[in-house]
């Protein structure tokens, strides 16, 4: 990303985050072709919902006087696609 240059949503450079626990201990997460990864998930994953018998979902409950219901979603691999 550079002045007076619309940015285009790819990175050109990935690293990576740090955080700093409470307790002083330090956790890294390193992002390697992080365009990469993401337009995989995006080509390769799909939304899904589960079983309404078995999750229960989309019944309507009661609580402390309340109407509930569950939406229940699920990420989950697809059939390869022959293009992106």
């Amino acid at each position: 990303m550079v002045p007076k240059t619309p940015w285009t949503g790819v990175y050109d450079a990935t690293g990576g985050y740090i955080i700093v626990k409470k307790d002083g201990e330090l956790i890294s997460y390193h992002l390697l072709r992080k365009n990469y990864f993401e337009d995989y998930l995006l080509n390769f994953t799909k939304l899904d919902s589960p079983s309404t018998s078995r999750h229960q979902y989309g019944e309507i409950y009661f609580e402390n006087n309340q109407a509930y219901f569950n939406l229940n979603l699920q990420i989950r691999f697809s059939d390869l696609k022959t293009s992106p």
